[in-house]
């Protein structure tokens, strides 16, 4: 990209054209004329090459100037070079899959769907944090490291579902200490776990007031999400009939989320903790989390110019040059 460091220099451009406007009109006014009985011969006579060429040595100085007058603009080509130095978050996201999540209480299907929606929406705003995903019920296990393969991330969050074949409960306890396992190790300067249930501890070896020293120990912030309403609800069960077809029948459940042990695992280690009973609820809180945990990016830019006057000065004064060489010898015109 070419730019002018003084392009006020312009502005001599007006008094040139102006210069160049006086001079046409008073040729056009002061003709020189000389009596003759006929001029019928004369305009016979064709005119000669220096005549036709008088104006060169005037043009030439004009053109001279003009290129003098773009370098003293000082016309320069910038070249810009931007670096980012970009300082990510490991975020590992710990998923409660117990049945209970299966209640239909929030869009777009139940507990369950919403929070994977949701979850999977936080992921797609993020650029470059390593996220991972945790999911438990009355056991836990890692689906996906800390990663920054988004793609990957993403297929196994949407492959997860309520298993049969785990221990049945909520642990909550085992589903901390296993997030934080996986963020003791991260160098990342800032590292976050959200836990999202929509119970309360009932089940583990190990017990959430234990995880959370061992959180606390670490330097992780626990983020942590209520998700659905307490009371009596209806937990659809798949069946199968005499006929091998599927159909779904409802137990009544009572469901509870423990607000006090989540706010004690959020407030003890600088998070923050929220009750979602809707899925807009929930988009509210992830975006809120987003807001909180931004990755700091730090950019410089550093732009270096390559000065661009010299051949335009050297071609003014070449040509300035030229026309005084011409206006001296042969188009020199005569008094």
């Amino acid at each position: 990209m070419t730019t002018y460091a003084s392009a006020i220099a312009f502005l001599l451009l007006l008094p040139l054209l102006a210069s160049l406007g006086i001079l046409y009109w008073r040729r056009r006014q002061q003709r020189p004329t000389l009596a003759f009985s006929s001029l019928a011969h004369l305009k016979a006579i064709p005119a000669g090459l220096r005549a036709r060429l008088r104006l060169v040595p005037l043009i030439l100085n004009i053109v001279a100037l003009g290129l003098v007058i773009v370098a003293l603009a000082r016309p320069q080509r910038a070249d810009t070079k931007t670096k980012r130095s970009v300082e990510g978050i490991d975020i590992m996201m710990v998923l409660d899959v117990s049945d209970s999540m299966l209640i239909e209480d929030m869009k777009p299907v139940n507990r369950m769907e919403s929070c994977k929606l949701m979850i999977k929406e936080f992921i797609e705003k993020r650029i470059s944090d390593r996220i991972g995903l945790v999911v438990f019920s009355g056991e836990s296990y890692t689906r996906m490291p800390l990663t920054l393969d988004y793609k990957l991330l993403l297929q196994s969050l949407s492959e997860v579902k309520i298993s049969r074949n785990v221990k049945m409960g909520t642990a909550i306890g085992v589903a901390l200490a296993n997030g934080v396992s996986r963020l003791r190790e991260s160098t990342a300067k800032t590292r976050v776990l959200i836990l999202l249930t929509d119970g309360e501890n009932n089940s583990g070896t190990i017990d959430p007031e234990t995880a959370l020293e061992i959180a606390k120990g670490y330097g992780i912030r626990v983020y942590t999400i209520g998700a659905g309403r307490d009371g009596e609800a209806q937990l659809p069960i798949e069946s199968v009939d005499a006929f091998g077809r599927k159909y779904k029948r409802y137990q009544p459940i009572h469901s509870t989320v423990n607000d006090e042990l989540l706010g004690l695992l959020a407030s003890s280690t600088g998070g923050k903790y929220w009750r979602a009973e809707t899925t807009n609820a929930l988009r509210g809180v992830f975006n809120e989390i987003d807001r909180l945990e931004r990755t700091k990016i730090d950019v410089n830019q550093y732009t270096k110019y390559a000065e661009l006057f010299p051949p335009w000065l050297r071609a003014g004064v070449l040509i300035w040059l030229v026309a005084q060489i011409l206006g001296m010898t042969i188009l020199r015109r005569a008094p």
